[in-house]
């Protein structure tokens, strides 16, 4: 594995110089982790739910979006961030693209219409078809940004157990001041192949933690799964 990011910073200073920062960010937290020249097809999925209005109003969906990118440059050449928007079902999926990216995440969201309510498995079950029909032979690392338990539980349970099998790692974000019980206990949830999912509080103000602090703990447990994932030939 060669110790190179998939997008050099050459090509993000030309294209998206607003997120130069942010890539540098990234580029050391992947250093400190041994995870430079690591490949993955990177997702975002957001919670479209009522109780989200606020964080799309004020941009921290957007500045979310950007954090991804700017992790999304190391580890995929395609400059892309398949993004997943989800309520009671899925709104649609679309491409968030390095260069193209200011003010995506208002532009799409705002064709959306009814903002409902909260339910996981639809969503998931979205990023595995899209990853699927990609054909990519990199590993998936999906970005899955919510602000509270689902209505669907059981069945979130069940799928996130059934996909440890695939190369498909869930990195679950919260946001808001919720305790997040539910996705505590999925980041636990026993009786799975490989751990294949973490999860970070990002708390009330998601957009005042420091770029190096979120993709800190985004890489928390992405490498082990990794290694988990070789040695049980999911990878």
């Amino acid at each position: 594995m060669s110790e190179t990011s998939a997008i050099s910073l050459e090509k993000v200073t030309a294209a998206a110089p607003d997120l130069v920062e942010r890539y540098e960010s990234a580029r050391v937290s992947l250093n400190k982790r041994r995870l430079l020249g690591e490949r993955a097809a990177v997702y975002l999925v957001l919670d479209r739910s009522g109780s989200m209005r606020p964080f799309y109003e004020d941009g921290t969906v957007q500045h979310l979006a950007e954090q991804a990118l700017g992790l999304a440059a190391h580890f995929d050449d395609d400059g892309v961030v398949p993004t997943v928007f989800f309520s009671t079902d899925v709104h649609t999926t679309a491409d968030v693209t390095l260069g193209a990216h200011r003010g995506r995440i208002a532009a799409i969201h705002d064709t959306l219409g009814h903002m409902g309510r909260t339910y996981y498995a639809k969503a998931m079950r979205a990023v595995i078809a899209h990853y699927r029909a990609s054909g990519a032979t990199a590993p998936a690392f999906v970005l899955f940004q919510t602000d509270g338990a689902p209505k669907d539980k059981g069945e979130t349970g069940r799928l996130l157990a059934e996909s440890a099998g695939l190369p498909i790692f869930w990195q679950f974000v919260g946001f808001g001041d919720d305790e997040f019980a539910f996705l505590r206990r999925l980041d636990d949830l026993p009786g799975r192949l490989v751990d294949n999912a973490g999860f970070f509080p990002a708390g009330g103000k998601p957009a005042a933690l420091p770029d190096a602090e979120l993709y800190d703990a985004l890489m928390a447990e992405f490498p082990t799964w990794l290694t988990a994932a070789r040695g049980a030939g999911i990878l």
